[in-house]
């Protein structure tokens, strides 16, 4: 469902068959009938206008005309006091054998549900006909084919069976992570890896698992764990902690037991704001005086152009605060739904116990590669080259910000990770321009989605669009903010 001004519209996808015997009006009644019948479309859900409901389904407005006076009489759609036009409350479900009422379920669950802006960016992203100047993934072309297939080639020696795993995972790959942190300075065994189905979930394993209903959690403002909902639908309450150049200001953290700190220090989402070496090491020592645990996202820490960045909390930590989260989702690939935890053993089995009631382990298969990917010499040569691209593709973003938002934004100079964080110069309403730019199909982050005020900015990513898609991009979304600012 779409959203305006806190009214949420059904989401229409299909067109009625103009070669079929059967008068498009009556297709009409029949589909919205079965949306309604089916509860796909609960009461109270809004319906577009006549005008719009004739454009999507590609018919004369006198069609729809006709096929909603027929509705109306059923009893199916009314109207509300403002105009418009909803699906009836009551009526129709006591005609289907009393349908449950959905939308009363709906709200009652606990789990939240995304911001509009988010929900609407996760369905276009799906349609290649939008540029996705804000997306956090890498873009196909940057996906190693010859590596993978040869890493697929290998597993069927591998692989004795593709039954369930244990708990906390797949043990050759628990090994090789071992193996593999080590290098980072992170000194874990096994036995103190949990495999997850990527970070999210071990974001969600962590908020059921280590913290009570009522907790606050600590993080950057702005920040990525502000456009989910998952630690909040667990009953939990963020707090933003401002930064500065080198990072969060932790002695603004005012916490009185029941909390704990999530960062992500390294090329920070949505900002790229790498966390200074003193820093880390004053914010531990903060952390472990005030007893306060730590959830460090290391999601892009392998992503530096020039220079390594500075060792992780969690290779500074030697009394167990730091709880790592680790994924391959942006080193390679999103699709094999892969991340990983490193923690004290009492908290990773705690949370492995609960994934084993939630998903029975993550996808064997992607376990099987993961291990053979972080095993194999070419894994390295291969993050070497994704650098060198990806370094290329932020300097074809700054060029085109150059050329066309000198005058409308700043913006950082990451030195690694995905992001551009563009700070607008003049107040602007954020919602119209996410709404103009998506009807000249272009997909974008804005920076309110990720902070906890207003804000003015937007997160651009250079992963993803294709250099020439960046520019033009660029150059019509400058045209857009012009337009708005007047």
């Amino acid at each position: 469902m779409r959203k305006e001004a806190g009214k949420k519209y059904v989401t229409i996808d299909w067109k009625p068959d103009r070669m079929a015997k059967e008068p498009l009006y009556r297709q009409i009644v029949e589909y919205i009938m079965g949306k309604v019948g089916k509860g796909h479309w609960t009461a109270g859900s809004r319906i577009p206008s006549q005008r719009e409901l004739a454009g999507l389904f590609q018919v004369n407005r006198s069609t729809v005309v006709t096929a909603m006076e027929e509705l109306y009489a059923f009893g199916i759609l009314e109207s509300d006091f403002g105009g418009g036009t909803r699906v009836a409350a009551g009526t129709w479900p006591m005609l289907m054998a009393k349908a449950p009422d959905w939308n009363k379920y709906i709200r009652s669950g606990n789990f939240r549900e995304n911001q509009p802006a988010i929900q609407t960016i996760n369905k276009l992203e799906m349609d290649s006909r939008y540029i996705r100047l804000g997306t956090g993934e890498l873009a196909p072309e940057l996906f190693p084919r010859e590596f993978a297939e040869e890493i697929m080639l290998r597993l069927p020696g591998q692989i004795p069976s593709l039954n369930y795993i244990g708990p906390l995972g797949l043990l050759r790959l628990r090994e090789a992570l071992s193996d593999y942190l080590s290098k980072k300075g992170i000194f874990v065994k096994p036995s103190e890896l949990l495999i997850t189905s990527g970070s999210l979930q071990a974001l969600q394993l962590i908020s059921v698992s280590v913290l009570q209903p009522g907790s606050v959690v600590f993080t950057e403002a702005p920040t990525y764990l502000k456009s989910l909902y998952v630690f909040q639908s667990a009953g939990m309450k963020l707090s933003g902690v401002s930064m500065d150049r080198e990072g969060l200001e932790y002695w603004k953290i005012r916490q009185d037991g029941g909390a704990l700190l999530y960062t992500i220090p390294t090329y920070q989402n949505p900002t790229g704001t790498v966390m200074s070496s003193q820093r880390r090491k004053e914010l531990l020592d903060f952390c472990e005086r005030n007893q306060l645990p730590i959830i460090e996202d290391d999601a892009y820490g392998e992503l530096w152009f020039e220079d390594a960045p500075p060792r992780s909390l969690k290779a500074l930590d030697k009394g167990g605060t730091v709880l790592y989260l680790g994924t391959i989702s942006k080193t390679f690939a999103p699709g094999l739904r892969i991340g990983w935890v490193a923690g004290p053993e009492a908290v990773v089995e705690r949370m492995g116990d609960i994934k084993m009631q939630v998903d029975y382990g993550a996808s064997s298969v992607s376990q099987w590669m993961l291990a053979e990917i972080l095993r194999s010499p070419e894994y390295s040569a291969y993050l070497t080259k994704l650098r060198r691209q990806l370094k290329e593709r932020r300097d074809n973003m700054l060029r085109a910000l150059e050329l066309y938002f000198r005058e409308l934004a700043v913006w950082n100079v990451p030195s690694g990770g995905f992001y551009i964080w563009c700070r607008l110069k003049k107040p602007v309403n954020m919602e119209r321009i996410f709404q103009k730019a998506k009807k000249e199909f272009l997909l974008l982050n804005p920076g309110n989605i990720y902070d906890f005020k207003e804000n003015y900015a937007l997160r651009l990513s250079y992963a993803y669009a294709k250099p020439e898609q960046v520019e033009e991009g660029i150059r019509t979304l400058a045209r857009i903010i012009r337009e708005e600012l007047g």
